[in-house]
C-alpha cells in the first residue's frame, strides 16, 4: 500500500513532464509561425500561470458548479460525524463537509492540500447507504486528500485547460495568421502539417492523460479507504449498491467528473471511452482479492 502511494507521487512528476513537454510543443508551433522562439517561453510561461490560476481557484468553481452547499454538523449528523471520525482516525485536518441536493448517489473530494480540502456527498448517496457503507465511502475520499490526489487532480486540470486554450488560439493562428506565415522564407508545408496534428492533438493527449491518472488513484483510493476503516466488505458493497442504484446526475460536467466517487455523467460510448472511473466490477474484484491481506 505505501509501495504504491510513493510510486504514485513519483509518477505525478512523471505526468507532470509530458504536460510540460506538450506545453513546450505548442509553445514551439507558436515560435514558428512568428518566426521567434523567444515566444515559446513566453508561452510556457503563460500557461503555467493560467495552470496556478486553476490551481487555487479550481476546486470553489468546481464546488458551486455541483451546487453543493457546506453543512455544519447540525445540518447533516449522520454525515458529518462520519468525516470527523474518519479525519481523528487517519490523523488529518476536518474538511469542509458539503451536501448536494441530488437523488443520484455519489461522492466528491476537491481541493488543493488536506488543509484546504472539501468532501462531500449527495443527498441520493445518504439515502441508499448504512452506516457501514457511508463510512467506507467518506473513507475513500478522505484517501484522495490523505494521498494528495485532489492536488494532482487540480494541477493535471489547470494544465488541461491551459493546453486547449493555447491549442484554440494556435489553430485560430494558422487559419487566420497566413500572411506572417507567408511572409517567412523557411516555411515548410511539412512542419505546417506536424504543427496542425500537434494543436489538434494536443489537447486529447493531455485529458487522456488525466483519466488515465484519475483511473489509477480511484484503485489507491478504494484500497487506502479500506485500510483506513480496516473494512473491504464495507467499500464492496457500497460500490455494489453504486452500480445497482446509480444514474446520472443533475448537474453534469465532464470537466468535474473526475472528483466524483463514481461517473456522474449520462453513460454513452464517448463518456465511456472518456471516462475517469474504472469499471465498477473492476474495483470490487480489487477489494474481495486484496480482503484477506487486510
Amino acid at each position: 500500500m505505501y509501495s504504491a502511494i510513493a510510486a504514485n507521487k513519483r509518477n505525478t512528476i512523471f505526468i507532470m513532464a509530458i504536460f510540460v513537454g506538450i506545453i513546450g510543443a505548442i509553445g514551439w508551433v507558436f515560435a514558428y509561425l512568428e518566426g521567434n522562439i523567444s515566444i515559446a517561453y513566453g508561452v510556457i510561461a503563460v500557461a503555467f500561470v493560467y495552470a496556478l490560476i486553476q490551481y487555487f481557484l479550481a476546486a470553489k468553481l468546481a464546488v458551486a458548479s455541483t451546487g453543493a452547499v457546506e453543512i455544519q454538523k447540525s445540518d447533516k449528523p449522520r454525515l458529518y460525524r462520519v468525516v470527523e471520525n474518519l479525519s481523528i482516525a487517519a490523523g488529518m485536518p476536518m474538511p469542509k463537509v458539503y451536501l448536494i441536493n441530488d437523488p443520484a448517489p455519489n461522492a466528491f473530494a476537491t481541493g488543493r492540500n488536506p488543509e484546504h480540502a472539501v468532501v462531500g456527498a449527495t443527498t441520493g448517496l445518504l439515502d441508499i447507504m448504512n452506516d457501514r457503507e457511508l463510512e467506507a465511502v467518506m473513507a475513500h475520499e478522505m484517501s484522495h486528500v490523505r494521498n494528495y490526489d485532489i492536488r494532482v487532480s487540480m494541477i493535471a486540470f489547470g494544465l488541461v485547460s491551459a493546453i486547449g486554450l493555447l491549442s484554440d488560439i494556435a489553430i485560430r493562428m494558422f487559419f487566420f495568421g497566413g500572411n506572417r506565415r507567408d511572409d517567412n522564407n523557411n516555411s515548410s508545408p511539412i512542419i505546417l502539417v506536424v504543427g496542425v496534428v500537434l494543436i489538434i492533438l494536443a489537447p486529447i493527449i493531455a485529458a487522456l492523460i488525466q483519466f488515465a491518472v484519475s483511473r489509477q488513484r480511484e484503485y489507491l483510493a478504494d484500497a487506502s479507504g479500506s485500510l483506513l476503516t480496516r473494512d473491504t466488505e464495507g467499500m464492496a458493497s457500497a460500490l455494489g449498491k453504486l452500480g445497482q442504484y446509480g444514474r446520472p446526475m443533475k448537474k453534469q460536467s465532464s470537466s468535474t467528473a473526475h472528483l466524483f466517487l463514481v461517473n456522474p455523467l449520462k453513460p454513452g460510448f464517448i463518456s465511456n471511452l472518456f471516462s475517469t472511473h474504472p469499471p465498477l466490477e473492476d474495483r470490487i474484484a480489487r477489494l474481495q482479492e486484496s480482503g484477506n491481506k487486510f
